[in-house]
């Protein structure tokens, strides 16, 4: 007689108990909370909570099968990120609480010293990386963090927001148009704003060769408040550019409709002061403090951040800002 083997099937609830497990360890806890402002590699975790590879491996698997973290490949290297909760889908009311109270809690002393001691490391890799690449970043500025880089991350993003099904977009500064063709497919109407010809038109020709017919691209300055406002304004590696981004700030989110978002793509703070020269960088990124401070006088409420770590050392910051329904715009 031969035995019948029971089918395995997949529950509803295998799902929330793998979100269960991954939560139920204090190791893992401590590195989401280290994960809240930064990415990571799994050797620069492995060095700040001070155990060995294999073992933080196993538990950052377990966190991206409850759906905790996601992955990233940068050349040889896979840098790890928290992601984001998403109310419509099972368990995401779970994460969302677990990440909150996560938050809450403070790494262990040896551990926030152990993490400034990886910074340490970034900064002189590269330090580095671009006195060998100097010449090759004059030449190609946008290697610092091109829109591949990030492109993902700011997508995923974008996708948690709600979006009505004649939600508007502007995008400022979008360089070559490389974004406009994922923003086109989310949006009824999209505008492009920038204040090169040159880099406008060759926004308009990668429009006309895709064929975007619900995109509009306009040579203007971005901080005009007479511009066109639009659900979401999207500002990617554009505002250490202003001289003044604290103001800068508060003209792109009077562009944003009440009930609309901010999206803000940006280094994080850094130190690489030949960014100034070789890539006219007027500000060497930006603190995340500082990004939601000046938000929050421009009348915006911060929200849910991505940060994306690169094999040169920059670490990239995607942030939301949302504007209340019933604010009325600052000019």
């Amino acid at each position: 007689m031969s035995l019948r083997v029971p089918t395995l099937r997949h529950e509803p609830a295998d799902d929330l108990a793998s979100l269960c497990k991954a939560g139920g360890d204090p190791l893992r806890l401590n590195v989401l909370r280290a994960l809240a402002w930064d990415s990571f590699g799994v050797l620069e975790l492995a060095q700040i909570f001070d155990i060995g590879q294999s073992g933080m491996s196993h538990h950052l698997k377990v966190l991206a099968q409850a759906g905790l973290v996601a992955t990233r490949r940068e050349g040889n290297a896979i840098f790890y990120r928290r992601t984001l909760p998403a109310d419509q889908r099972l368990g995401g009311r779970l994460h969302g609480a677990l990440l909150q109270e996560a938050d809450t809690l403070a790494l262990p002393t040896s551990a926030q010293q152990r993490m400034a001691e990886v910074q340490r490391q970034r900064a002189a890799a590269s330090q580095v990386f671009f006195s060998r690449m100097a010449e090759r970043f004059r030449a190609q500025q946008d290697l610092i963090a091109g829109l591949p880089q990030y492109r993902d991350s700011l997508l995923a993003l974008l996708d948690t927001l709600a979006l009505g099904s004649t939600a508007t977009a502007l995008e400022v500064g979008p360089g070559d148009g490389g974004f406009l063709p994922d923003l086109a497919q989310r949006f009824t109407r999209v505008t492009a704003v920038d204040n090169s010809p040159e880099m406008l038109d060759l926004a308009r020709q990668l429009c006309e060769r895709q064929g975007l017919g619900n995109v509009e691209v306009e040579l203007g300055d971005a901080l005009n408040s007479g511009g066109k406002s639009a659900d979401c304004v999207i500002v990617n590696m554009v505002l250490h550019h202003f001289s003044d981004p604290a103001h800068a700030m508060k003209q792109l989110a009077a562009r944003v409709n009440p009930g609309g978002s901010l999206l803000v793509t940006e280094l994080c703070s850094h130190d690489q002061d030949w960014a100034r020269t070789a890539c006219g960088d007027l500000w060497l990124g930006f603190e995340q403090e500082e990004l939601a401070r000046w938000a929050t006088a421009a009348g915006l409420c911060p929200g849910d951040g991505l940060y994306v770590g690169l094999r040169n050392g920059f670490q990239i910051q995607v942030r939301h800002f949302r504007r209340p329904a019933g604010n009325t715009h600052h000019r």
